[in-house]
């Protein structure tokens, strides 16, 4: 049994991603990624439907989304995106995360905002080649100066439970997107560039 890292690369967690200059200071960062057998369109689609009441997280869905089950096929009336599109953060909800900007196929930017319009918390998700037909989807949650711990909770919780928790749901949700995207891609011709991807591949899924 090959066990799925979701875990950052030495450097994935620290470099430069699309949204982090969106926040200028921030209180609190968090990076996962994991590698996919899958090109970056296959994985592309599953992101942009996202949103309770959408597509759903790919997470624990009896959490965020009213306990309905997360898609497993791509709907085609929720492939086209606009920046300020709402994925939902709950089932029969208006306010969610907000499109803050995205490249087809590249990478997705969400936020929440505050009053006032600003992002508190952005949440992008990067595609990156990964040899022939793979992707290496990369993820980080960033809180700005605004942000506050969820359910009153007092802020020592920033640096404590709530990188817990996040925890827990990103990983089920890298995990989501992987599997139903490696189920619906193509499978590529058995040749000696794949089956060296297939070696990488593995050894990326080892967890660390």
């Amino acid at each position: 049994m090959i066990y799925r890292s979701v875990r950052a690369r030495r450097g994935e967690d620290w470099r430069q991603l699309p949204g982090d200059e969106l926040l200028g200071a921030y209180r609190g960062s968090l990076t996962h990624a994991i590698s996919i057998r899958a090109p970056r369109r296959e994985v592309w689609q599953w992101l942009v439907q996202m949103g309770a009441g959408r597509a759903g997280w790919y997470s624990y869905d009896w959490i965020d989304n009213g306990g309905q089950p997360s898609a497993e096929r791509l709907v085609p009336e929720l492939q086209q995106i606009r920046v300020g599109d709402v994925f939902p953060a709950m089932p029969g909800v208006t306010e969610g995360f907000v499109v803050l900007g995205y490249e087809v196929e590249r990478y997705l930017v969400l936020g929440w905002l505050t009053a006032a319009g600003r992002p508190m918390i952005t949440w992008a998700f990067v595609l990156e080649e990964l040899g022939p037909g793979g992707t290496r989807l990369i993820v980080r949650a960033r809180a700005g100066a605004d942000y506050q711990p969820p359910f009153g909770l007092p802020r020592w919780t920033l640096k404590r439970l709530v990188p817990l928790g996040h925890g827990v749901m990103q990983r089920k949700q890298l995990l989501g997107i992987a599997r139903r995207a490696e189920a619906h891609a193509p499978t590529p011709a058995v040749t000696g560039t794949s089956l060296a991807f297939d070696t990488q591949w593995r050894t990326a899924c080892i967890a660390f």
